[in-house]
């Protein structure tokens, strides 16, 4: 495959309002070479079910998940092409996780009409019992491809991996989490049997390439960067090829624009991570050509 050129334009989406990003004029792509992608992506929203309290010292009256319905219906009406994403810490943070153990998270996330999402360490506090019930609720499939659950209750309850069609177009997206042991009660992760990132990420990502994939995405909860040598994007990014867009959580970072990081190819990879509790909507948005080609169009981003 010839080197890629990119070029990509991204938003983010606070308290309701998009930030940045000018739409693109709606057009028949039927009648075009290339069409384009609107990536939509949350992470670590924690249970915010209710936009922020008004005396909250950094995000007053922000967030919500009606503010987040109401801004993905929009996208969804001007956009053909929508996929939204989650990097997973759905669970735990509000007295709604107290109260309805992750149910209520799910049903809400299916009614948004989220297309994926991965696990994180916060989404095992129920235990591997309580996600499997709350889970039941989910309309959508969880991607975890490190996490072995053979032995558990939750075997066959999620995938490695998911190929959606956009067009005539195949998006692959896997989901990554982080080491559970001694972040999160081993009681509550049971025989839940963790592979390492960069190698599982590496195996799926060529595989999902080989199977005609013209664009992988990886759904992350490693959390963006350490000051240490653990496992982060950057890491990842760094040491796997063939993934193009990693969709990240756990940090709670608030990226201010996505960053590139170049793959063991020397190729760009883009990161990009949305803080926490919902209060930022991730997008970005990908032009597919007929000859496989991903442009992107990076774009600076105020937070407010």
């Amino acid at each position: 495959m010839k080197r890629r050129s990119f070029v990509k334009k991204s938003a983010l989406v606070s308290g309701g309002l998009l930030l940045a990003g000018n739409s693109f004029a709606k057009t028949s792509f039927a009648q075009q070479k290339k069409i384009k992608v609107t990536i939509l992506h949350t992470n670590d929203t924690h249970s915010n079910i209710e936009p922020l309290p008004a005396n909250h010292s950094k995000f007053p009256n922000m967030g919500g998940i009606s503010k987040r319905f109401e801004v993905i219906r929009a996208i969804r009406q001007e956009q053909e092409h929508v996929l939204l994403l989650d990097a997973g810490d759905i669970f735990q943070g509000t007295p709604y996780f107290n109260k309805y153990k992750g149910t209520l998270e799910m049903k809400l996330m299916s009614e948004l009409g989220y297309d994926a999402a991965t696990m994180g360490n916060h989404d095992f506090d129920a235990g591997l019992g309580g996600f499997f019930m709350a889970s039941e609720h989910a309309k959508f499939p969880f991607l975890c491809a490190n996490y072995d659950f053979s032995n558990t209750i939750l075997k066959d309850k999620t995938k490695p991996y998911t190929i959606f069609k956009k067009g005539k177009y195949s998006i692959g997206v896997f989901g990554i989490g982080i080491e559970l042991d001694g972040l999160v009660p081993a009681s509550k992760f049971e025989q839940t049997i963790y592979l390492n990132p960069i190698k599982v990420a590496n195996e799926v990502a060529s595989f999902l390439k080989k199977e005609g994939c013209d664009v992988v995405i990886c759904l992350s909860h490693l959390g963006f960067e350490y000051q240490t040598d653990k496992v982060s994007d950057r890491i990842l990014a760094a040491q796997t090829s063939n993934i193009d867009i990693i969709l990240g959580g756990h940090t709670h970072t608030f990226i201010e624009k996505p960053t590139e990081v170049n793959n063991s190819e020397g190729k760009p990879v883009l990161i990009n991570q949305v803080g926490w509790g919902g209060l930022h909507l991730g997008r970005i948005d990908i032009e597919i050509s007929t000859e496989k080609t991903l442009f992107r169009k990076q774009q600076h981003v105020k937070v407010i």
